[in-house]
């Protein structure tokens, strides 16, 4: 009798002897491993390679023992950096001659049937004590705060657990959501704008670098962040104005550049053919020179080997330029900022205006990695009001559905 393919077997779900050995990875977070399991199986796999982020990396030598012993497989951990899903590395794990890829701790930005081998994302869910966060947002806030809770993928399943919660007694709880993430994920590069009537934002996870994506996007809303691991809940700043006379002297300066250094991001899928194409037509259609080099990791040093490079814009990730762009010798723009200096993009007004939108549907302009994906729903969903509302049969081209690997430079 055959299975439906979602449904895991009893012979790997219930198997005593697994369940023994996975009693060794920590009970409140979730690696899927019957499902990895199952998975394996229905592909016949036999070589699969397993991607980490550094905070997850300590659990890998067990999972990959895990999958050795019950899956009847090999499996590769791949040891490079990875910042995020947009550094999902299905091209090595193919030159590796892997037939399977699993990428832990993030959510699929390039969807799985983009990816070039099989490839399964588990968000490694952490179940986190709800109750406490929900006593420390009535000890610390007004009854009448209008609030917005956020996170990261982890901790998608406890926002939805805790708005209920909330609700219950009598508070006012927006959970937002910037397409094609998960309501209430952010990342450190996208992050939904908010209400103004907004009181708040309320961070789930630790550290601050996802957190400040959402307050540079939204710096009219106070924003705190409750770290579930030390169970503290902390205010949080950011410093805006810095960050505006940081980012617009680089462009001032980018305005007189000449000679352009183009930098394609090579780590994972960190580049997009998509933007670095859209960028070297409009430079060149200004008169720029532009010179296009390919990077998996960006630093001063590097860059300062290239003599006669005027600015530099990179693709790899926007937080790059906006965080460490002041370290750089030369002005290093993101693709938004580098739209600014062609006049493609407003440039941005204080306060408020300055975009995390780079794998959002809905953003600005063909300098983000998702933008033709936008285009296309609104083109398509204008037809349909055309129509009085009748859905017609539509399929998604390729070129609609790639995200960031879609066509080698012309």
């Amino acid at each position: 009798m055959l299975l439906p393919s979602h449904r895991i077997p009893d012979d790997i779900l219930h198997n005593a002897a697994l369940a023994e050995a996975m009693a060794v990875l920590p009970p409140n977070y979730n690696f899927e491993i019957h499902k990895s399991l199952w998975q394996i199986r229905q592909l016949g796999a036999k070589r699969v390679a397993l991607q980490f982020p550094e905070g997850l990396l300590m659990f890998s030598l067990v999972i990959a023992d895990l999958l050795e012993h019950f899956g009847h497989v090999e499996t590769l951990v791949m040891g490079d950096v990875t910042y995020g899903a947009c550094c999902v590395d299905d091209y090595t794990a193919r030159a590796l001659d892997c037939d399977f890829l699993i990428h832990y701790g993030h959510s699929c930005l390039v969807p799985v049937t983009e990816t070039t081998i099989k490839t399964l994302y588990v968000f490694v869910d952490i179940a986190i004590d709800v109750t406490h966060f929900v006593r420390m947002i009535e000890a610390n806030f007004d009854p009448a705060d209008r609030l917005v809770v956020v996170g990261t993928v982890q901790f998608v399943g406890s926002l939805q657990a805790i708005r209920p919660q909330l609700g219950a007694l009598g508070r006012d709880i927006a959970i937002p959501q910037a397409r094609p993430l998960s309501p209430g994920e952010i990342l450190g590069c996208t992050a939904p704008k908010v209400a103004a009537d907004r009181d708040a934002v309320v961070y789930l996870g630790d550290g601050r670098f996802h957190l400040e994506a959402i307050m540079i996007a939204n710096p009219h809303v106070r924003a705190y962040r409750y770290d579930p691991y030390e169970k503290a809940l902390t205010r949080e700043h950011y410093h805006h104005t810095e960050m505006y006379a940081l980012r617009k002297h680089a462009v001032a300066q980018a305005q007189r550049a000449a000679h352009i250094g183009l930098i394609m991001g090579t780590l994972g899928r960190q580049g997009s053919p998509r933007v670095v194409q859209y960028l070297v037509d409009a430079l060149r259609a200004a008169g720029k020179q532009v010179t296009l080099v390919l990077l998996s990791e960006i630093f001063p040093d590097k860059l300062a080997r290239f003599r006669g490079i005027d600015a530099w814009i990179q693709t790899s990730c926007p937080r790059l330029s906006i965080d460490w762009g002041y370290a750089f010798p030369t002005p290093l723009l993101s693709p938004y900022e580098a739209a600014v200096v062609l006049g493609e993009a407003p440039a941005w007004q204080e306060p408020g205006s300055y975009p995390m939108d780079f794998y959002a549907r809905d953003s600005l302009g063909p300098w983000t990695v998702n933008h033709h994906l936008g285009v296309a729903m609104k083109q398509r969903a204008a037809a349909r009001e055309a129509r009085g509302g009748k859905r017609a049969p539509t399929s998604v081209t390729p070129a609609e559905a790639s995200t960031s690997s879609e066509h080698p430079l012309s």
